[in-house]
């Protein structure tokens, strides 16, 4: 996208709009980002499943977890 338009601008061409307009542009977006969403999750189940075949998956139980997690941060 390579015409910026401001977050401003945007909300005064939505309220330019009707209330159905309105009301079918959230349920665009909303469909939009449970889409992406959906992409992101299969992104990281790959790359989860990739590990695991690679041998590079960490694995443990919650008290291996808790450790991990409190060593790297």
């Amino acid at each position: 996208m390579s015409n910026s338009v401001s977050f401003q601008t945007v909300i005064e061409y939505v309220e330019a709009l009707s209330t159905e307009e309105q009301d079918l542009l959230l349920e665009l977006i909303s469909k939009r980002r449970i889409e992406q969403r959906r992409k992101e999750i299969a992104a990281n189940a790959a790359q989860t499943l990739k590990a695991i075949r690679t041998g590079t998956a960490k694995h443990g139980n919650i008290e291996d977890l808790r450790a991990d997690l409190l060593n790297e941060g």
